[in-house]
């Protein structure tokens, strides 16, 4: 008798789509909370509509071009530099947002709102952030997947059409676009730890104290644990370990893979209340609930069921039927079988093109595959390094005095009287997180071009404020080194000073 399993080749296969098969109830959460998460970045991102995205702002669309080059021709948003067409597209893409988090028209929504969502981040990039590349990923894989499948005003629509309840449907969905979008949660993972393995402070356990020891980033209980020692560096062992063991969601299964990937949830769950890291931490939430394999959600299902009585769920679902009625469905693709089929076919073919593609960029920016010098510098700026190899050691905060026509000197940038003292609260100087991200990049090399527009934003807004345009405005980054042995010197470094137009 041979030793070789017969059957193990037959078992391959299916092992490997066991392995990327994603529960379409898991699809229909992760909708729901891709929708209202571009729901709230667009709420957050109005605060500073004018300032961020008009040519009164910091990146007039001049500069934009200058600076980013085509970039600039992928933005709808930069058709105009006024308030009105900004304002026209953050209402699209919310209303688009809300249609894709309902499940309502749920394939064009998905495609409206990554469209726009392009457009927005095209924009304006000294903006964004590993979340927003992370959110910009998942909402692209969603175009090739079912994710108005169940729980959506689509599903509910179809009650009759084929004598099911469309709104409960179950089972689970494998292929390549699956197979994508579960690699692509892993890599962003991988390539953090391969990262974070090559410097010091996280293997000695002093990056996490070194992250809360900069007071512009912590927030809430942040600033509670920024004298926990011991804690963070226990925290940044696990949390280090946790990265490590990632691959692994891609190899276990059933309750083992939910508990991985509740463990990396619960470290992204920690940093909403204690980091300022704008989306990232729910987008990374958000990125996991793919891993919630059918057990966890039957278990959730006979929960729900346990605790909400029959006739009230029936109440619910004869409402959602009546709402699915009112709305206008829209005409139904008229492709006969084999162009759906063909259509299929293209979708998956390209799908596999761009999971290679993802998988070869990766790996060259952490240097397991060979590249051109130019792909390897760009893969490399373009990489998942979230806090590594080291956390930045510098805190600080903007100072920009403004001479106004009658002498008087005012702080452009945080109001009333110049003070070079430390302010009670380093983070309230930097009035939003997309705030915090312009301001960082600003003192960076790569930000010395785009200061001149900083400059003269601020000349309008002091203008604005004091009813006269100051003479210049001066900006300054004050530094003040993280230590983990106590308070350190301020050091100031200026920016450029620029004169003023009436």
């Amino acid at each position: 008798m041979s030793d070789r399993d017969p059957s193990r080749p037959a078992r391959a296969p299916g092992a490997l789509v066991g392995r990327v098969a994603v529960d379409r109830r898991a699809l229909a959460a992760l909708r729901v909370a891709l929708g209202l998460l571009l729901v709230a970045d667009l709420a957050l991102r109005a605060r500073a509509l004018g300032a961020h995205y008009t040519d009164r702002g910091v990146l007039p669309r001049t500069a934009l071009r200058e600076t980013y080059g085509p970039l600039a021709d992928l933005s709808l948003h930069a058709l105009s530099g006024g308030f009105a067409l900004q304002v026209a597209l953050f209402g699209l893409a919310a209303v688009a947002a809300l249609a894709l988090a309902a499940g309502y028209r749920t394939r064009l929504a998905a495609v409206v709102s990554w469209l726009l969502l392009v457009s927005l981040h095209a924009r304006n990039p000294l903006l964004l952030n590993a979340g927003d590349s992370l959110l910009r990923r998942l909402l692209f894989w969603g175009l090739f997947l079912p994710l108005g499948g169940v729980w959506s005003v689509d599903a509910v629509g179809r009650v009759g059409e084929d004598g099911a309840d469309g709104s409960r449907g179950a089972g689970s969905v494998a292929g390549v676009a699956t197979a994508a979008l579960l690699v692509q949660v892993v890599i962003l993972y991988v390539v953090n730890a391969v990262i974070k393995l090559r410097g010091g402070a996280w293997l000695d356990g002093t990056a996490v104290r070194y992250v809360f020891g900069i007071d512009h980033l912590t927030l809430w209980l942040g600033g509670v644990l920024a004298g926990q020692g011991p804690l963070l560096s226990a925290l940044g062992h696990v949390w280090l370990g946790l990265l490590v063991l990632s691959p692994l969601l891609l190899v276990v299964r059933g309750w083992p893979r939910a508990l991985l990937a509740a463990a990396l949830g619960a470290g992204h769950l920690g940093m909403a209340p204690t980091l300022r890291l704008g989306p990232f931490a729910f987008v990374s939430m958000a990125a996991l609930l793919p891993f919630l394999p059918s057990v966890v959600w039957d278990a959730a299902g006979r929960r729900v069921r346990a605790v909400v009585p029959a006739e009230r769920r029936t109440r619910v679902g004869r409402a959602a039927r009546g709402l699915a009625a009112r709305l206008p469905r829209g005409p139904e693709p008229s492709l006969g079988d084999d162009l759906r089929t063909a259509a299929r076919r293209v979708a998956a073919v390209v799908a596999a093109v761009l999971l290679v593609t993802v998988l070869a960029w990766n790996a060259v920016s952490v240097g397991a595959a060979p590249a051109p010098a130019e792909v390897r510098d760009v893969s490399r700026e373009y990489r998942w390094d979230m806090f590594a190899p080291e956390p930045r050691r510098v805190d600080g905060w903007y100072v920009a005095p403004a001479t106004l026509p009658s002498g008087e000197r005012v702080d452009a940038w945080n109001g009333g009287a110049v003070s070079w003292a430390p302010p009670p609260d380093t983070a309230a100087t930097f009035p939003t997180h997309r705030w915090l991200v312009y301001l960082l990049d600003l003192r960076r090399p790569g930000g010395a071009e785009l200061r001149d527009e900083f400059g003269a934003y601020l000349c309008r807004r002091t203008a604005a404020r004091h009813g006269t345009t100051p003479l210049n405005v001066s900006v300054t980054y004050v530094e003040r080194p993280v230590r983990l042995d106590g308070p350190t010197e301020t050091r100031r470094v200026g920016l450029g000073t620029y004169r003023c137009r009436a």
